[in-house]
This record gives structure tokens, C-alpha cells and sequence, in this order.
């Protein structure tokens, strides 16, 4: 089966959404991800204080939250500009208001999830890590297209 260009180009996107909707469950709460990551960082970090591992545990998903953002924002970057080339303003600020609802929806699921809660802090986080994809990208295709002088 062949996909059609606009399919193949929002893929990716569509994929994503999907993994970002799969890590808003409860198996992923921090509850659950408490049972893998306190015990790693208590083995890297013996002498951390309780309170000090449940911080890095804290950042940790904050991390997971920001990048799982920045990655989705680089997709839909890919899948609005289709088959052109570089980086636009206009597909930027689509992908980041995509990035925006997309990430007040998911808050807005996790109502739900017994052991999930909606912060609307973590929306604006996942919307910071859509706005610095966003940079990164513009950084990377200007100086791309002053190597090759395009």
C-alpha cells in the first residue's frame, strides 16, 4: 500500500499523538513511574535525602513532558510544510497552536485518570517545549541555509 503525500507527511504526527496519549494513562501516573525511576536514582544517588530523590523524580517527568512536546512540535513542523523545504514562521505558529491544544486536551483527559490530575502548568510547559523546537528548527535551517547559500 502506497500512502498518498499528505498522509505520509502527517504520519509521524498522528503517531505521536497517539504515544502522547498513551503516556497520559495511569500506568504512566507517577505513581506507577515512582516504581522504576526512585530506585535507579536511589542507586545513583545513596546518600540523597527522600526528598531530594522525589525532586529529581518531580523534573524527571517534567523533562519526559517538555521533550515528548518538542519532539511532537518538530512532526508537525514536518507534516505542515509537506513536501517543501525549510522553516517558516507560519508553519512554526501553527505547530506550536496545534502543540497548545493538543496539550490542554491531554490536561483536560487526565481529569479522568484516577490517578492523573490536570495542571495547566504542565500544559504551558508542554507549549514551552513546542516554542523551543520551533527555535531550534529556525536556528538549524539558518545557519543550513548559509552554509549552502541557499
Amino acid at each position: 500500500m502506497r500512502l498518498s503525500d499528505p498522509t505520509k507527511y502527517w504520519l509521524k504526527a498522528v503517531a505521536w499523538a497517539c504515544v502522547i496519549s498513551t503516556l497520559s494513562t495511569d500506568p504512566f501516573s507517577s505513581r506507577h513511574t515512582s516504581i522504576f525511576i526512585v530506585p535507579v536514582l536511589r542507586w545513583l544517588f545513596p546518600n540523597a535525602s527522600a526528598e531530594t530523590i522525589d525532586l529529581m523524580h518531580t523534573i524527571i517527568r517534567k523533562m519526559a513532558h517538555f521533550m515528548e512536546y518538542f519532539i511532537f512540535s518538530v512532526f508537525l513542523m514536518q507534516a505542515l510544510r509537506g513536501k517543501e523545504r525549510g522553516w517558516q514562521l507560519r508553519w512554526a505558529i501553527w505547530a506550536v497552536i496545534i502543540v497548545a491544544g493538543y496539550a490542554s486536551l491531554d490536561e483536560f483527559h487526565q481529569v479522568f485518570v484516577p490517578s492523573r490530575h490536570a495542571s495547566p502548568w504542565d500544559a504551558l510547559l508542554d507549549t514551552t517545549g513546542a516554542i523551543v523546537a520551533q527555535v531550534v528548527l529556525w536556528i538549524w535551517y539558518s545557519r543550513r541555509r548559509e552554509a549552502t547559500g541557499d
